[in-house]
């Protein structure tokens, strides 16, 4: 597991670690929300008995890290790092993989979908005040369809059909094995926010 935590940062924990009054207390660190925009990387005091059985240990020199199992792909390349200033210093996560998740055609099939939405199709969207999201798979006998949600600008928009058949659904079908369909869950006829009338 490619994780960096900086010295600085080692013993700030350590030291955090050590106020509080639980013996063996580690840190644990998992991704909320993961693969989506609103991912947040958070750290939390674990104590023995809150250490879930499929964390995996990362141990240090000074404290223990336990990280939970459906993050490691997104806290891939992570870096905890402690900046010391005249304030007394701040803590900070960077976890570049936390948002958009490095996939590989291993990957299951909503993780590879996540990854093209977010990382190729939503940056377009978004001039438009539009985003993209994946709202189910539905497993057909040939194949799997990809119900997707536009919302934002991309509610309402008679452009969006469009948008959907051309863009959306070409690179998915291109990107994706196994994928034979993409369907829109919007319901398009609320136009009160649409970028196209």
């Amino acid at each position: 597991m490619n994780i960096t935590v900086t010295e600085s940062a080692e013993k700030y924990l350590a030291d955090l670690l050590s106020k509080q009054d639980a013996e063996g207390i580690s840190v644990r660190m998992f991704v909320t929300q993961p693969g989506t925009p609103y991912a947040e990387t958070c750290l939390a005091y674990c104590r023995p008995d809150e250490v879930i059985a499929d964390d995996e240990l990362l141990e240090l020199t000074l404290i223990r890290f336990y990280l939970e199992r459906n993050s490691l792909p997104y806290l891939e390349e992570a870096m905890i790092d402690f900046a010391e200033d005249r304030m007394g210093g701040q803590l900070t996560i960077k976890a570049p993989n936390a948002k958009v998740p490095k996939v590989s055609a291993d990957s299951p099939m909503e993780e590879q979908i996540n990854y093209i939405l977010y990382a190729d199709i939503n940056p377009g969207l978004a001039s438009h005040g539009g985003e993209v999201k994946l709202v189910q798979l539905v497993e057909e006998e040939n194949g799997h369809i990809a119900v997707l949600k536009f919302g934002g600008g991309c509610q309402g928009c008679s452009a969006v059909d469009m948008t959907l058949k051309d863009g959306v659904e070409k690179t998915l079908l291109e990107r994706v094995p196994g994928l034979i369909a993409v369907r829109d869950e919007t319901d398009h006829s609320n136009t009160e926010k649409a970028y196209y009338k």
